[in-house]
């Protein structure tokens, strides 16, 4: 592809594993969170608010926000977005938790690790 033909749109993937170390914690920040939004409806409300009472990872995916993440990055702007959280079972140690190698990763992709 030449410059004329390269898409203007660049698909970025993110996979985070987070330890949860107090749930009140995150539970009490998503509510927080949920009751600043003014443009929630009241019954969207009360069903969001018993999601994040009731499932942590629920209250995950509304502390964390793909919009956040590209914010301030100048020169882009973000078309679209979807995400979602669950508990999982996870072994730091597990060959099955190494970085994802079947991307077929090229010179365009780049792998960063924390840690």
């Amino acid at each position: 592809m030449n410059a004329e033909e390269t898409s203007r749109f660049v698909r970025l993937r993110v996979e985070l594993v987070l330890e949860v170390q107090d749930e009140d914690q995150v539970t009490k920040a998503a509510l927080r969170r949920l009751a600043g939004d003014p443009d929630l409806p009241p019954e969207e409300r009360d069903q969001a608010e018993g999601g994040v009472t009731d499932d942590t990872a629920e209250a995950l995916a509304y502390l964390v926000d793909p919009f956040d993440l590209v914010r301030e990055v100048p020169g882009v702007e973000l078309q679209q977005a979807s995400w979602s959280s669950e508990h999982i079972e996870y072994d730091p140690d597990s060959p099955d938790w190494e970085l994802d190698e079947d991307d077929g990763a090229d010179d365009d992709e780049e792998e960063v690790g924390i840690g």
